[in-house]
């Protein structure tokens, strides 16, 4: 017997923020056009900029596989 009453309330709250959301929604936000200012940057020439990088050398072993030894004697 006490399920409508909630059933009630809970059904009052979840059409009162469907209607606050509809009626008291803020406005999309749309940035103007020419506000933007277009900037570029000169990925060739910072390429050829660079000089003297430090360069770490490792044992590379991508290809080496492990070769099973056969032990029979």
């Amino acid at each position: 017997m006490r399920a409508h009453p909630v059933i009630a309330v809970v059904t009052l709250i979840l059409v009162g923020v469907g209607v606050k959301l509809t009626f008291f929604s803020s406005p999309i936000a749309a940035a103007d056009a020419g506000s933007t200012k277009s900037a570029s940057i000169d990925v060739a020439g910072i390429h050829r900029e660079i000089k003297d990088l430090p360069v770490e050398s490792f044992h590379d072993m991508t290809f080496v596989f492990p070769v099973a030894i056969d032990r029979a004697i």
